[in-house]
């Protein structure tokens, strides 16, 4: 993805990979349809997906089908930051509990701050209102989680290997709403 030439092809690799990923916790769902956080599981990964269909976009700008499958990529992206909020509401104490505690007024403004953040930036992606600043905010937002949350959560403890897909998968998310801004920008009216 790094080269020109090869971006789209890159792209459809990534795409391909998380979708995998994605597939391997519908078991998960089926076992147990009422527990939220393998749903969650599912739309972490879909997320990953959207953006790589939105960087393959991007590296073919002038193919008119993929215009179409962008725009599913964005509202895609939209309803797995709906299920973001939804999950943080089901699980608001651990989102509390990551807040560092030296950030004002305290961790379960923020939590409820952030849960209310996804659910509007998920709802404005699919209705398609003022999507651009719903991302451009999104990306600035998980941006800030993984510099003040999760790097120092990994300085920490280091050997958690749920710290680091946790970390990873932020930044990757916030990389996500980024190429999103960049797609809604290049893309009027979209």
């Amino acid at each position: 993805m790094l080269f020109r030439k090869t971006t789209g092809l890159g792209a459809i690799i990534l795409g391909i990979v998380y979708l995998v990923f994605s597939l391997t916790f519908v078991p998960d769902i089926v076992a147990e349809p009422r527990v939220y956080a393998s749903w969650g599981n599912v739309f972490y990964q879909l997320a990953l997906v959207a953006g790589a269909v939105v960087a393959y976009g991007l590296a073919s700008p002038s193919r008119p089908k993929i215009k179409n499958l962008c725009r599913g990529a964005v509202t895609l992206f939209g309803l797995c930051n709906i299920s973001f909020a939804i999950e943080q509401v089901e699980f608001l104490a651990r989102t509390v509990s990551l807040v560092p505690p030296w950030i004002p007024p305290n961790g379960t403004f923020w939590a409820i701050a952030t849960t209310v953040a996804f659910g509007l930036a998920g709802i404005a992606l699919v209705v398609r209102y003022q999507s651009m600043l719903a991302s451009r905010l999104l990306a600035l937002m998980l941006g800030i989680f993984g510099v003040t949350i999760w790097i120092p959560i990994l300085i920490a403890q280091p050997k958690t290997h749920s710290n680091w897909s946790e970390g990873i998968e932020t930044f990757a998310i916030a990389g996500v709403a980024w190429l999103v801004a960049e797609l809604l920008g290049h893309e009027t009216p979209f």
